[in-house]
């Protein structure tokens, strides 16, 4: 099939009469799209049915490029385009008198478009790709940034992938590079969840609860509230979804006024003056865009665009870990008496062990990664045998094949740790930065700064926790809490030597840092800059290597946006852990979080967050009965290819049936969702069918792991008025699915392994 570009004329008929406009058409297996000469993609086909069905809806034409002044806050959108075939280069005009040039590369199976240049910049600081408008009104992927139609009738998709760090999905005017936390309203089914009058597409709320408790975050359970974590895709006003990445130029200062969850007095946004980073600019921004059918789309189009693209593509058993069958629930445990807890997991078939008993990890490089010291003098998981450092008991684990984690503050730099405090480091991030106007002896709480502005808010973003508000003069922190209105500009309330920190004389003209920080409630601490932040990567690849920690639930992982560069600091984050581990020879960390973003969405395994009835009700088989919740993360991750999420869950006691089991395993086959099942291990030995529910729940994962159901089972497998039950062949290559009625078999499927698994 030829992927040139054929030059045309189209004509358009209008009211007023005949225009002519010029179209370059390019094409890949699937998909084709259509450029006109004022540079607006026009067309995009799905080239698998005849006729070709047309996806760009007729009264909104895409923007190749978008320019964007954040000063002005003023787009641009082009105005001519002229193609170059030999060169494959479109060349662009915009009405600020900018000028670019976009490289238009197709593949086999999307097309890749990079910028190569834009002259003069006349004030642009940040350039997006698109919108590009589709007419999909079905699934929205806001982290990926994807529109998908999953009807049997159509069953096409439409989406993009940023192919270098600086392109994130979003659009170019979010404050802080990553989008807020909230609602907004589109129906998938507009037949079978219609609006009400009182809403519209695209209308947007704020979270529930007192904007602190994640748990009150999700407070609307119809099918037409849907929770949003990114902004890659969005939905107009008729509902039809359109995609959106975008790059900055992060060689610049600027200040940004934000809040991942605005609206919200808990949440109110502040002022952080970001840090510039050297080098990193939007000229080069690259993108892959798609179209395919949505039911192959991830493993024949994505997957092809990673690996082609040399994109972060982390295996485990050598399959890609958004595979659907390289899924996988893990062990999360209580109780802290682990004898039996490696022979558990090897029952079940889990890749691992969550030792949520062991309570919070803090990154703190005084340790070198060495937990337990450098001896293993500490023992902190029990066994009646003798207990084990967390280096013994990974390597007990390993020797199963299976992996050992924790569950650890993001980036918080917590008191007492080596970066924050009775020394705190020289690299931490800071809100604003002022000037001392006196001298300071080690007695003095008058201090006097040049400037009040912003001095007045309270530090962070979220929570905003007073006991958390301090500034930095030097090697000492200084709690205070307000700022005097007139000069001379005087902090209130002081106290010196915070946190254990030495006070210290200060001369006049020294630097005062309000320093950015987290939240109470257990994860108090300081977020590192950049370069320091870049530290706190490699030292978790240094405890993977040196404890054996392979497994990380990264709580706190928005804190990783506090810096003011949002996703972008993601993925340098993700990347420079994973870069470190490949150089000391750690094949794979699997790591779960606080959140999900486009930052993320390539590294992370899982995203086993909340839990309970929260997530998934086993006895009324609903997606979150306490709250809405389970409907909320499974929208969320269903729609932009990721595994959905039962969080820590379905914990085996005294009372656990079989038939739990069966029915948590096919919902979970169904959606494709993991979990943390939850273990303690004198419930677990209190339990009659235990050994049963091991048998059962090894059953499905095989089955899974061998990709043995397709996708009308699993369109049934969804179903939670449906009773199930899987037997093993012998051959461990096959398996029976029954369908259940009043406990007798009504219905069976043959299931086989499937080739390649």
């Amino acid at each position: 099939m030829c992927k040139k570009c054929i030059s045309l004329l189209a004509v358009s008929l209008t009211l007023f009469g005949c225009t002519t406009e010029k179209t370059w058409d390019f094409q890949t297996d699937y998909f084709s799209i259509g450029i006109n000469d004022k540079g607006y993609i026009t067309s995009m086909k799905n080239t698998t049915v005849s006729p070709n069905r047309e996806f760009s809806p007729a009264d909104k034409p895409s923007p190749l490029l978008s320019l964007y002044d954040s000063e002005k806050k003023v787009y641009y959108t082009p105005q001519k385009a002229v193609y170059n075939a030999e060169a494959d280069c479109f060349t662009l005009e915009y009405p600020n008198g900018s000028v670019a040039t976009i490289t238009l590369q197709p593949a086999d199976k999307y097309f890749k478009l990079t910028l190569n240049s834009l002259e003069p910049r006349n004030g642009i600081d940040c350039i997006q790709w698109g919108s590009y408008y589709t007419n999909i009104d079905n699934l929205l992927g806001e982290i990926i940034g994807v529109a998908r139609d999953t009807s049997d009738v159509v069953n096409y998709s439409i989406g993009m992938l940023a192919l270098n760090d600086n392109t994130i999905g979003g659009t170019a005017d979010i404050e802080g590079d990553a989008a807020p936390f909230q609602y907004i309203i589109h129906t998938p089914d507009a037949k079978r969840f219609p609006l009400p009058d009182s809403l519209h597409e695209g209308q947007v709320f704020t979270l529930g609860g007192n904007g602190i408790s994640d748990v009150a975050f999700y407070a609307n359970k119809e099918p037409y509230y849907r929770i949003m974590y990114g902004n890659a895709a969005m939905v107009d006003s008729l509902g039809r979804i359109f995609l959106n990445y975008q790059s900055r130029d992060r060689t610049k200062s600027r200040q940004v006024h934000y809040s991942l969850i605005p609206n919200m007095p808990a949440n109110i946004p502040n002022h952080i003056d970001v840090e510039p980073i050297p080098g990193v600019d939007f000229i080069g921004s690259s993108i892959a865009l798609w179209g395919s059918p949505d039911s192959t789309a991830l493993m024949d189009v994505i997957q092809n665009i990673v690996l082609s693209e040399g994109l972060p593509h982390p295996t485990v058993n050598g399959k890609w870990i958004k595979d659907p069958a390289a899924y996988s629930p893990d062990v999360m445990t209580s109780g802290n008496q682990y004898d039996s807890i490696i022979s558990y997991t090897a029952k079940l078939g889990f890749p691992a062990i969550h030792a949520y008993d062991q309570g919070f990890l803090r990154p703190d490089r005084a340790n070198e990664g060495y937990l337990d010291g450098r001896n293993q003098e500490k023992k902190p998981f029990r066994f009646h045998s003798g207990n084990k450092s967390h280096r013994e008991f990974a390597d007990m684990a390993a020797a199963k094949g299976i992996m050992l984690g924790r569950v650890n503050i993001t980036n918080s730099l917590a008191p007492g740790t080596k970066d924050a405090s009775p020394v705190p480091s020289d690299s931490l991030c800071y809100q604003q930065k002022r000037i001392l106007m006196k001298d300071l002896s080690p007695e003095d709480t008058v201090i006097i700064v040049d400037d009040p502005t912003y001095l007045e808010e309270i530090a962070s973003w979220e929570g905003h926790c007073e006991n958390l508000n301090m500034v930095k003069i030097g090697g000492e922190l200084i709690h205070y809490l307000g700022v005097s209105e007139t000069a001379p500009y005087t902090l209130k309330n002081v106290t010196r030597g915070y946190w254990g920190t030495k006070p210290t004389a200060h001369k006049a003209n020294d630097t005062v840092y309000k320093l950015q920080v987290t939240i109470n409630y257990g994860y108090e601490g300081i977020i590192p800059n950049l370069a320091l932040q870049d530290k706190i990567a490699e030292y978790y690849a240094d405890v993977s290597h040196l404890c054996g920690l392979t497994l990380y639930d990264f709580d706190g992982q928005e804190f990783l946006f506090n810096n003011g560069h949002g996703y972008y600091s993601a993925k340098r984050f993700f990347r420079k852990m994973f870069g470190r581990a490949k150089e000391l020879g750690v094949p794979y960390i699997r790591f779960s979080g606080a959140t999900l973003s486009e930052g993320s969405w390539h590294y992370q395994s899982v995203w086993n967050v909340g839990g309970g009835r929260n997530l998934y009700d086993i006895d009324t088989r609903e997606w979150g009965s306490a709250t809405s919740q389970g409907k909320d993360l499974r929208d969320v991750t269903y729609s932009n290819y990721y595994p959905v999420s039962f969080g820590g869950n379905f914990a085996i006691k005294d009372t656990s049936t079989v038939e739990q089991y069966e029915h948590v395993q096919a919902i979970s086959v169904g959606y494709g969702a993991t979990y943390f099942l939850a273990i303690n291990q004198k419930d677990v030995e209190s339990c009659p069918q235990k050994d049963q529910i091991f048998a059962a729940i090894r059953t499905w994962e095989d089955a899974r792991h061998a990709n043995a159901f397709p996708r009308a089972i699993k369109k049934l497998l969804r179903d939670p008025s449906y009773d199930w039950r899987l037997e093993a062949g012998a051959d461990g290559n096959s398996w029976t699915l029954h369908r259940l009625v009043d406990g007798k078999s009504v219905e069976t499927f043959d299931l086989k392994r499937a080739k390649g698994y």
